[in-house]
Formats: C-alpha cells, sequence, structure tokens
C-alpha cells in the first residue's frame, strides 16, 4: 500500500506555505528534499514549499506514482482566499452578544480590526520578556486572537469583565469548547488585562468552569509486552523502552542528549521539561543496554541528540514518534483508545502498584503539585482488588440463583 502524504496550508515566518506531511519514509524525504527542493520546518516539524502552482504541480509529478496525495483542506483553503472580501467579511460574523469567530475556521491577523493590532505585539513581547514556553507563547497568542477577531471594532482595551462573561458562555453554549480550551482562553486574557495592561484582579469576578476528572489512561503488562514486540527497528524499540522505562513525555524523549545518560551514576537527565524544570530519573539496567545496542549498531551514528533525526541532524520530530506507537499499536492487536502518553501513565501506575511511595513518582514524572499525580491512585488495581463487592457477599451467604 501506498503511504499517504497530506498537503495543508503552513503559515511560517509570516508567510503562506505549503505543508507536507507523512511519516516517516526514507525514500520520499529524499524525493522532496532532492528533487522538489523542499525544505525542513522543526517548529512545524513537517517539509514546505512555496504555496504556489509551480510547487505543487512539480511536487505532484514527482510523488504521485510514490504515494497517495489527500489535499482536502488545502483546497478548502485555496478557495476560502478566492472569496470577495465581503463575502469573507459575511463568513466571519457570528450573531451574539459579542460576536466571535468560530474556532473550527482557519483565523489570521490580517482580520483584526486596526484598532486592536497592538494587542498581539505588545502581548507577545511581555510573554517573552517573562520567558515563558514558545508553546505557551503560541497558545495564549492564538487565544487572545479568536477574541480579537471576535469583537471586531470594538477596543478590546475596554472590554469589560461582564462582557467578556457573556463571551465566555458563548463560547462554551454555542461553539462548544471544552473546559480545557475554556481554561487557556480565559489565561490567554488574564494574561493581557493583568500583566500587559496591568489591570489588578481584573478576572476575580469571572468564574472558571470547572474541569472533569479523567483519569489517565495506560497498558496492562501483557499489552505492553506485545507493543514491544511489534517493534523491528532498533531505534523506534528504543524510544519507546525509554518513555516506559523512565515515564518520559515524548517532547522529553526527542530532547535527550547523548550526553544526559550517566551510566556511572545510573541516572537520566532531562533538561528544561514542561515548566522549564530540571530533573533526574533513574536509568534502568535493561534500558542502559537497549541504548548502548543500538547506539553501536545505528547509522548514521546520533551526534547531538540520542534519537536525532538523519535528515536534518536534530531532535527526532515529537509526531514521528507518536506515529511510531500508533502503528506499534495497530500492528500489536491493541484497540485502546491510547497514545504514546500512556507510556508515561503504564510507568507511574506500575511503580504505584508495585509500592513505590507517591512522592517519589511525583518527582520521577516532574509533577508540581502532588494533586497531579495523586489521579494515579484512581487507576492502581493494588488496593481495588482487595475490596470485595457486597453483591458477591450477598449471592454467596443467600444462595441467590441467576
Amino acid at each position: 500500500m501506498k503511504p499517504l502524504i497530506t498537503l495543508k496550508p503552513f503559515l511560517h515566518r509570516g508567510g503562506e506555505h505549503l505543508g507536507i506531511y507523512f511519516d516517516h519514509y526514507t525514500s520520499i524525504n529524499d524525493l522532496i528534499r532532492k528533487n522538489a527542493g523542499a525544505r525542513w520546518s522543526q517548529t512545524g516539524k513537517c517539509w514546505y514549499l512555496p504555496l504556489d502552482r509551480d510547487s505543487y504541480d512539480k511536487l505532484k509529478s514527482i510523488i504521485t506514482d510514490r504515494a497517495t496525495i489527500e489535499s482536502g483542506e488545502l483546497k478548502k483553503y485555496l478557495e476560502k482566499k478566492k472569496l470577495p472580501a465581503a463575502s469573507q467579511a459575511t463568513a466571519l460574523k457570528i450573531t451574539s452578544p459579542l460576536k466571535v469567530l468560530d474556532h473550527r475556521q482557519p483565523t489570521f491577523r490580517r482580520f483584526i480590526s486596526p484598532i486592536n493590532k497592538h494587542v498581539l505585539p505588545a502581548m507577545e513581547q511581555q510573554l517573552k520578556l517573562k520567558a515563558f514556553s514558545s508553546s505557551t507563547i503560541r497558545t495564549y497568542l492564538n487565544e487572545m486572537m479568536q477574541l480579537l477577531l471576535g469583537i471586531k471594532d470594538i477596543p478590546a482595551d475596554e472590554l469589560t469583565p461582564e462582557l467578556l462573561k457573556r463571551y465566555l458562555v458563548y463560547c462554551y453554549e454555542k461553539l462548544r469548547l471544552k473546559e480545557n480550551t475554556l481554561h487557556s482562553r480565559i489565561n490567554a486574557m488574564k494574561f493581557y488585562y493583568e500583566r500587559v495592561l496591568g489591570r489588578e484582579k481584573f478576572f476575580w469576578e469571572i468564574p472558571r468552569p470547572k474541569k472533569q476528572l479523567i483519569l489517565p489512561k495506560l497498558l496492562n503488562e501483557k499489552e505492553l509486552g506485545r507493543l514491544f514486540n511489534a517493534l523491528g527497528n532498533k531505534k523506534h524499540k528504543a524510544m519507546l523502552f525509554t518513555a516506559y522505562s523512565a515515564g518520559l513525555r515524548v517532547s522529553e524523549i526527542v530532547n535527550l542528549k547523548i550526553k544526559d545518560i550517566d551510566s556511572v551514576r545510573m541516572q537520566i537527565l532531562i533538561q528544561k521539561a514542561k515548566g522549564k524544570k530540571d530533573r533526574y530519573v533513574n536509568l534502568s539496567p535493561v534500558l542502559l543496554d537497549i541504548l548502548r545496542n543500538y547506539f553501536r549498531s545505528y547509522e548514521p551514528k546520533p551526534k547531538k541528540y540520542l534519537f536525532e533525526s538523519e535528515y536534518s541532524g536534530e531532535a527526532y520530530p515529537v509526531r514521528t514518534v507518536q506515529q511510531i506507537f500508533t502503528n506499534a499499536k495497530k500492528k500489536a492487536g491493541i484497540n485502546k483508545d491510547v497514545g504514546i502518553h500512556s507510556l508515561r501513565h503504564s510507568f507511574a501506575t506500575h511503580l504505584l502498584e508495585k509500592g513505590v511511595d507517591i512522592r517519589y513518582i511525583k518527582d520521577l514524572l516532574g509533577h508540581f503539585d502532588i494533586r497531579t499525580t495523586e489521579r494515579y491512585l484512581h487507576v492502581a488495581r493494588q488496593k481495588l482488588v482487595n475490596i470485595v463487592s457486597p453483591l458477591d457477599d450477598l449471592f454467596e451467604k443467600e444462595k441467590i440463583a441467576w
């Protein structure tokens, strides 16, 4: 079966590009890099070309015989660009107390009213001065942009808590945003009004939606055995073993450097993890053997990162590692709706079931708050298996027939 290549609009460094997304295939990589002249974006984790007809035709002629092309999203984007300006403005309107843009439609800064053009640059500058992570900066700016696109010519700096409440109610009831998304939007607005404009306690009057308690999804030991046995590639195997052995996030796996593996102290240094927090985790003797075997046999040899992209020489793309997990899960016949983060959940839960103190697990996972780690108490079997259901007692004592 031919590999699938998805073409999407890709906004990069202020310009529009043709984004090329696909699973890791060496032959396809070489084709689009050498023959089509595509460049790699470490930020977008994709190859890209100029968004023009010549680039599209050239790419299509090169890969048509080698892959299946999916370009539905690209076509919708190009069709929307052809709309007259008046039609575009109509498409963006939603009748509400505060007119907002449906969060599922493409959004671009050029649609922001001139009266609010200063908001995002001022916010971005302050976020950078406060040394927020790049992912948090992107999230906050995107969420704030949704508000600016919605209010049109209403000055953002003059919005009151009452108007913002009505806006958030609309986001929840009409746009059906999830609680986590609403929290991100509130955080973005809170940052702008309190940290950029300096309004004291501006958001104390705005209640936050209650978050759902979502229990961690994990794999049992038999499923893990099938998952790891489904992997043939030593590099892929080493990645997933590392994730489970040390309870790492996928971003932590790809950013591991060779020098972070300390075989003397049997520790792995996790640098600048979530919240810009360093931590040490245990290095399993089994994992050390696996990593050494991978390093000795794999070509080309990594130079800086433990799992290095042979094409860019940079950290392995997160999306590719996620796809490796998905492919292995499918091959192993595991039907659970879980992603690679389930290896981290499985690590924590299995440690808890083996009697490891939850405070140590908190430090290994790099959690700031013990309440985050306590979610695993709800899924650990160690205590639950000893609890007898009252139904069992009733059947035994009263000899009920069924």
